[in-house]
């Protein structure tokens, strides 16, 4: 057997009976395809623990960074273990497959002083009443009142959102659901754009799909009326605009090119500064693992550090 067609089997068991998220699931097709292509003609019965170790060599040679190589490796030895329980191949050539260990860096965080500004400058400029600059404003502001992931808020429907007691329900990673408490600020961004803008992009629909009655009725080009958040042309929002507009405004603000995951990270760290517990933080981001929170207390240390060397006469 092919290593392509045995991948694709591979990934669509990841997705439909383990419930991996579509992004892990992609992640893992991706690092298959990158074996497969390396590998050539070699059948999937004929790989070894040296064809393996000469892959991730390869990776490394090429500069992959040590996170991309350690998943890749996790990806190979998952593949490799099916493979084996459902009698494809003889033996698990990756039992003797080592990851290289994980760097841990930590993530880029805005200071809350910045965000806060970040912010009020976006209501402002929202204020004109442009569809989208209210869309990208409560697009941020509930991004980082939440701590809620992209996929997470793309995912988003009208329902989802409980308004009156300002919380969002969310699904996360695995299919869990959560629901996560949101702001003030953050409410007041969500009204202005329910009322102001989204019906203004949901008409952008009606123009791009002709507006016809009989293509409304027969669900052809009709318009995602439960999403939550919608594009420059009326559909359900994309995780690439919504990184695009994130990097535009809050890159210049870290210093760095930026995802939505900074002010996932920023929140985090915030409420931490702010005296939130371990526990209630890795609830409301929805983490499975304490251990994955805990980077957040090393960001918190380092600005402590920081600030005492700064402040006390004797540092």
């Amino acid at each position: 057997m092919r290593i392509d067609e045995a991948a694709e089997s591979y990934t669509a068991q990841l997705r439909d009976v383990r419930r991996l998220s579509p992004a892990t699931a992609r992640a893992y097709r991706s690092d298959l395809a990158d074996l497969a292509a390396s590998m050539g003609d070699v059948p999937v019965e004929d790989v070894d623990l040296e064809h393996l170790r000469e892959w991730l060599w390869n990776a490394t040679k090429r500069g992959d960074a040590r996170s991309t190589i350690a998943r890749r490796t996790a990806a190979a030895r998952g593949f490799f273990a099916w493979l084996t329980e459902a009698g494809i191949i003889a033996s698990d050539p990756s039992l003797r497959l080592v990851a290289p260990k994980r760097g841990r860096s930590l993530p880029a965080v805005a200071t809350a002083p910045a965000v806060a500004t970040l912010l009020d400058e976006l209501g402002r400029a929202a204020a004109a009443g442009d569809p989208v600059a209210l869309r990208d404003h409560a697009v941020l502001e509930l991004l980082y009142g939440a701590g809620i992931r992209v996929s997470e808020l793309c995912g988003l429907d009208l329902d989802d959102l409980d308004r009156d007691r300002q919380t969002a329900r969310v699904l996360g990673k695995g299919s869990k659901e959560r629901v996560v408490p949101y702001g003030r600020p953050a409410a007041i961004a969500l009204d202005s754009y329910l009322v102001r803008a989204r019906p203004a992009l949901l008409a952008r629909a009606d123009t791009t799909s002709g507006g016809s009655a009989a293509g409304a009725a027969s669900g052809v080009g009709a318009p995602p009326t439960r999403a939550l958040f919608l594009g420059a042309r009326g559909r359900r929002v994309g995780a690439r605009a919504v990184y695009d507009v994130v990097a535009r405004t809050l890159g210049p603000v870290v210093g760095g090119d930026v995802g939505p995951h900074a002010l996932r990270h920023s929140a985090a760290t915030h409420l931490l500064d702010g005296g939130a517990d371990l526990r209630t933080v890795q609830e409301l981001l929805g983490h499975a693992s304490l251990g994955t929170t805990q980077i957040y207390t090393h960001v918190s240390s380092e600005r402590l550090a920081a600030t005492y060397r700064l402040a006390h006469p004797r540092a």
